[in-house]
């Protein structure tokens, strides 16, 4: 009852009308904002994994143009949807309460997965007031992230990489080697007896010369 009461008069000192049926949307959106912003700090440091930056993406498309609550199209709810709205909000709190467990912890799998958790709650409360804006799933937004991830990693159509200055030198190195084998087959055939065109023996000296400097 304390902590209800705190909440209360803080809520009171910025001007928040706790009798305003609309308020739960304000309140859910700052508090995805918060468990967000605690999440991109989190994982900010290293290279975020496609389940990670899916969650982070998630949360973001929900909060996109998040609407004033006297906004043309949030509606009012009926009894029903307010009990709606009221279970979804128990439901995130119970979220966001582990969530700081395992942020306290240090276990980034837990609050990547819990993010998730709570962004949808979010989700549910605003397709409740914005009946009319489109949100995405998380399977879609997983979907998309997952293709960028993997062509950032380098798993989708790899490229063969440039030659380094060593493996062009072991290039030319296997070709000086082929020529030599060439001018020495023909100098062979010239020895037993099978002579040679002008050209031939032209291409011959010059392997010889190109093996030398080699």
């Amino acid at each position: 009852m304390t902590q209800v009461a705190v909440n209360e008069a803080l809520a009171r000192d910025r001007g928040i009308d706790l009798d305003d049926p609309k308020l739960a949307l304000r309140v859910a959106a700052e508090r995805l904002s918060t468990v967000r912003y605690v999440f991109l700090v989190q994982i900010e440091d290293g290279i975020a994994t496609a389940a990670q930056r899916a969650s982070l993406e998630y949360a973001d498309a929900v909060l996109i143009g998040w609407p004033e609550n006297d906004a043309p199209d949030v509606v009012d709810l009926d009894e029903q949807q307010q009990a709606q709205v009221a279970e979804h909000m128990r439901v995130m709190e119970d979220h966001i309460r582990k969530y700081a467990a395992m942020e306290r912890e240090g276990d980034i799998d837990g609050m990547t997965d819990t993010l998730i958790r709570i962004t949808e709650r979010v989700a549910e409360i605003r397709r409740l007031y914005q009946p009319d804006f489109l949100l995405p799933t998380f399977a879609e937004i997983r979907r998309v992230v997952q293709q960028e991830w993997d062509e950032d990693m380098g798993k989708i159509d790899p490229k063969e990489p440039d030659p380094t200055a060593e493996q062009i030198e072991e290039q030319t190195e296997d070709a000086d080697k082929q020529q030599r084998q060439i001018t020495e087959h023909a100098e062979q055939a010239n020895r037993s007896g099978q002579p040679e065109q002008a050209g031939q023996q032209h291409a011959g000296h010059h392997g010889e010369h190109h093996g030398d400097k080699a």
